[in-house]
């Protein structure tokens, strides 16, 4: 069952004891660095809670209250619409402003062929408006980034972001301190409801059907200290303050040392 305190609590405030944090900066970059800290990115997690339809998927009318229970309260993690969702009720019962927006990224564009694919949010704080996505497996940016500093450089944890027009929507680009710049995704700032997402449903659950239930490689990240790990399938990638390392895990007592730590927390 959703509860805001529970939730609080997972992401290290104590509200019962010291009142609900303000909704202003501070409190948002706070909230979304240690959201990706405290709950994991997990593609497995986000196949475990049923769904109403009996479908594998469902990105539009899913349970809250039973995904909140085993994304949040039980910290195994999900996917990205999952994660967001709860978020945005977390933001909203705080008294921040925000709302859901849509972006599209090159392998779900290859796989799904929709624009409503990924999906984050647009806030709006102290004056100026915020990009939030705490539901990217990443790498990516782990704190907010401000929409009004479009081509402008905005540090973070060694890394470099941009946000860069690109017709009527924008792309998020990323530099580590040692590489080339890169597109994260593309995303337009037009307001979105759940509903939206009913197209990505489809195709997810088509593909899922025509694959047997293969949903792929299993996807894993989350956010450290300084920055940020992920695997997918059997490829690691770690971006520790901006020095980005990948290689390939063949022995499968790593891969699952590896995999539990991402899941447990403990990257170190």
């Amino acid at each position: 069952m959703y509860d805001l305190h529970v939730y609080l609590r997972r992401l290290g405030y104590d509200s019962e004891r010291d009142g609900l944090p303000a909704p202003d900066l501070a409190t948002l970059t706070a909230l979304h660095k240690r959201h990706m800290e405290a709950i994991p990115f997990n593609s497995v997690g986000s196949l475990a809670v049923p769904t109403p339809s009996g479908e594998p998927v469902d990105l539009v009318d899913f349970d809250e209250d039973a995904t909140f229970d085993a994304v949040v309260a039980a910290g195994n993690g999900g996917g990205c619409v999952q994660m967001t969702r709860l978020f945005l009720r977390l933001l909203r019962d705080l008294g921040f402003e925000v709302d859901l927006i849509a972006g599209t990224t090159a392998e779900g564009a290859e796989s799904y062929g929709v624009d409503v694919e990924h999906m984050l949010m647009l806030a709006r704080v102290d004056g100026a408006s915020w990009l939030v996505d705490i539901g990217y497996a990443g790498p990516s940016f782990l704190q907010p980034l401000r929409l009004d500093a479009a081509g402008r450089e905005q540090m973070q944890f060694g890394c470099r972001y941009r946000l860069v027009e690109d017709g009527d929507g924008m792309l998020v680009q990323r530099r580590p301190r040692l590489g080339r710049w890169s597109t994260v995704y593309r995303f337009t700032t037009k307001i979105r409801d759940r509903t939206d997402w009913a197209q990505a449903n489809r195709a997810v659950n088509a593909a899922l059907a025509a694959a047997a239930g293969d949903s792929g490689p299993e996807l894993y990240s989350r956010a450290a200290s300084d920055g940020q790990v992920v695997l997918k399938g059997r490829r690691h990638l770690t971006v520790r303050a901006g020095i980005e390392k990948t290689r390939t895990l063949v022995d499968d007592d790593e891969w699952r040392a590896v995999r539990s730590a991402l899941l447990d927390g403990g990257l170190g």
